[in-house]
C-alpha cells in the first residue's frame, strides 16, 4: 500500500516545522524564528496508532514573490502537488492575515483535501482559537499547539481520515512505497 502524503503549507512562522518535529518525533526540521528557514521541501514518517502517513514541511508562502520567496512557493507547490491532503496552518493569535487568504487562494486552487490548523492556541478558548478561520472555508478548524504537542494526535487523526490503514510490515518497504521526491 502506498502510504498518504500530507503536506504542510502556511505562511511563515506559523508553526510548520515545529508541528513538522512533532508529528514525525523528529528534530529534523530546523526551527528557528527566521523568516524563510525551511526553503526546500523535507519529508518525513510518521505514526499515528497504526496508521503511517509522509509528511511534507514546506517553506512559508508570501504574497510577493522575488528571489528566495519564488524558489520556497516553487518547492511549496511541488509539495501541495504530490499531497494527497493539506494541514493548512495558521496563528492562531494573530488571526487570519492578508498572506492566510493568499495561501487559502492557492490551497483551493490545487483542489486537494485541506485541514485547517490553528497552531499556538495553547491557553486559548478553542472556539476563539479556530473562530477567525472559518471564513476559509475549508471546514471546522483544528486548534493545536505544535509546540506544547497538544491536540496533535487528534489533528492527524482528522488529517488521515478516509485513507486506508496500513498494512503490517509497511515499516520494512516504507521507503521503496511511498512517494518519493519529484523535482
Amino acid at each position: 500500500a502506498v502510504l498518504p502524503v500530507i503536506a504542510l503549507v502556511g505562511r511563515p512562522n506559523v508553526g510548520k516545522s515545529t508541528l513538522f518535529n512533532a508529528i514525525t518525533r523528529t528534530r529534523d526540521a530546523l526551527v528557528a524564528d527566521v523568516p524563510g528557514l525551511t526553503r526546500d521541501r523535507k519529508y518525513g514518517y510518521a505514526r499515528v496508532g497504526e496508521r503511517r502517513c509522509v509528511i511534507i514541511d514546506t517553506g512559508g508562502l508570501v504574497e510577493t514573490v522575488e528571489g528566495v520567496e519564488r524558489l520556497m512557493a516553487e518547492q511549496t507547490l511541488k509539495a501541495v502537488h504530490e499531497s494527497d491532503r493539506v494541514l493548512f496552518l495558521l496563528d492562531a493569535r494573530a488571526g487570519c492575515t492578508p498572506s492566510d487568504l493568499h495561501v487559502a487562494d492557492l490551497v483551493r486552487r490545487s483542489g486537494k483535501s485541506v485541514v485547517v490548523v490553528a497552531n499556538k492556541s495553547e491557553g486559548l478558548d478553542p472556539e476563539i482559537a479556530s473562530a477567525d478561520f472559518h471564513q476559509l472555508g475549508f471546514g471546522e478548524p483544528v486548534p493545536i499547539s505544535a509546540t506544547h504537542v497538544e491536540g496533535v494526535v487528534s489533528l492527524m487523526e482528522r488529517a488521515l481520515e478516509g485513507f486506508p490503514q496500513s498494512e503490517p510490515g509497511d515499516e520494512q518497504t516504507d521507503h521503496t512505497k511511498a512517494h518519493q521526491p519529484r523535482c
